[in-house]
């Protein structure tokens, strides 16, 4: 590792030099962006079951804590009716987490693709502008 980054900043070939741990690959798993499954009476799904997505967009916990939270609400609205709050919570979900995963799957490209490094300059030089103005 050190001789592939050997021409970067003395400072970043130190941060390799220190590194304690090897580099272990691991995989990046994801639902298909729209996936759906059909509805099972009193069952639904929250999370990662219902839309695993890439890392690329920061989406996922923030996704399953609302799935969560929302479940919950729509239970407390529908009150013993639990195929009315599933099919409620359900109808919001699916939607919201369709886009997310679109956003990661953009994301996921970006970070992965032959000319990776222009558009990510690009984009953190269009995040650093909204913040500098």
């Amino acid at each position: 590792m050190l001789e592939r980054f050997s021409d970067w900043h003395p400072s970043r070939v130190d941060l390799i030099a220190r590194s304690e741990a090897p580099l272990i690959a691991r995989p990046l798993y994801a639902l298909p962006v729209g996936h759906r499954w059909g509805r099972r009476p009193g069952l639904t799904l929250i999370g990662d079951a219902t839309h695993l997505i890439s890392p690329f967009a920061g989406e996922g916990a923030n996704l399953a804590m609302l799935d969560g939270a929302e479940l919950a609400q729509a239970i407390v609205a529908d009150g013993d009716d639990i195929e009315a709050a599933l099919a409620s919570y359900e109808a919001a979900m699916l939607p919201r987490s369709e886009r997310a995963a679109s956003y990661t799957g953009a994301g996921l490209d970006m970070c992965f693709n032959d000319q990776a490094l222009r558009p990510l300059v690009d984009f953190f030089q269009s995040m650093r502008s909204g913040v500098e103005a």
